[in-house]
């Protein structure tokens, strides 16, 4: 692994990479624009996992261990089979635009953001949209409504909190998660001021890892708000993950919001690491 800003390097001259796991003693991750998900192994070798026709970006693993990964522009839910990649669940009908980020429970129900508008050619101003479940069946329905753009999501270890990022609200927002899944008590888990979060995850002190792609940073953040540490970027930060031997690897996505054919020929997206003091939280349940 090479050094690059002061900090380890694990990859580069990615597109455009998001949706940071660490799954079995390796690092997964999506590359929109290669359509792309692939995995980082002990050796730091790369391997491409599946090629999703659709974008890939959320990752998530079902009870079974089979991958489940969101397909960005045609709205579905995808599960990878022993036979390939098939259809879990289609969004279309209720997000309103590109579906992003996920988060999937030990029970198998996956919950997922949207954009909730067209990003790209429309003004950005905060336009409400709606958090899905979808259960292991593959039903779909919403979780919660009026959010701000759902983007980073975290379930704690006991399974019984969700919290989510909203973008375009500047806040990370926390839901109870009932037995059946379902989502009540909604609050304010932080009021992140000028921070507009993207990717995140949760470390064994309840704290948050939060990317901020407009300051280029990534803050740790407490319940409440209060931030105890902040890492530079060099580029923007997309999202970040906890993980490595001891859990205490910080991996560090950068890149920058671009259309597709810019990012194909910038191909200045990374993943770099440092090492922190608090470890990852536990894998839900």
């Amino acid at each position: 692994m090479s050094d690059c800003h002061g900090h380890g390097c694990l990859i580069q001259h990615l597109a455009f990479a998001e949706a940071p796991r660490w799954h079995n003693n390796e690092l997964w991750f999506s590359d929109f624009y290669t359509h792309q998900v692939m995995r980082i192994d002990r050796d730091g070798r790369a391997h491409v996992v599946v090629e999703v026709p659709g974008q890939p970006s959320g990752l998530g693993w079902l009870p079974d261990g089979r991958l489940l990964v969101v397909s960005m522009v045609n709205r579905k839910l995808m599960r990878l089979d022993p036979t390939g990649l098939v259809e879990a669940a289609d969004l279309s009908v209720l997000a309103g635009f590109h579906c992003n980020d996920m988060v999937v429970d030990a029970k198998g129900r996956a919950y997922i953001g949207n954009f909730g508008f067209d990003l790209f050619t429309q003004p950005v101003v905060a336009q409400s949209t709606v958090l899905l479940k979808v259960d292991p069946d593959g039903v779909v329905s919403v979780a919660a409504a009026d959010m701000q753009f759902p983007n980073g999501t975290a379930i704690t270890p006991d399974g019984q909190t969700l919290i989510v990022a909203e973008t375009f609200a500047r806040r990370l927002t926390a839901f109870d998660i009932a037995p059946d899944g379902t989502l009540s008590n909604r609050r304010v888990w932080a009021d992140l001021g000028t921070v507009a979060p993207d990717g995140i995850c949760l470390d064994a002190e309840g704290a948050v890892w939060v990317a901020s792609p407009r300051s280029n940073e990534f803050v740790r953040v407490l319940e409440g708000g209060a931030v105890t540490r902040r890492i530079p970027a060099a580029n923007q930060a997309i999202a970040c993950a906890l993980g490595g031997e001891d859990g205490k690897r910080l991996f560090l996505v950068t890149g920058r919001v671009r259309g597709r054919d810019q990012a194909m020929a910038a191909r200045d997206g990374r993943i770099e690491y440092v090492d922190v003091d608090v470890p990852a939280a536990a894998c839900p349940g």
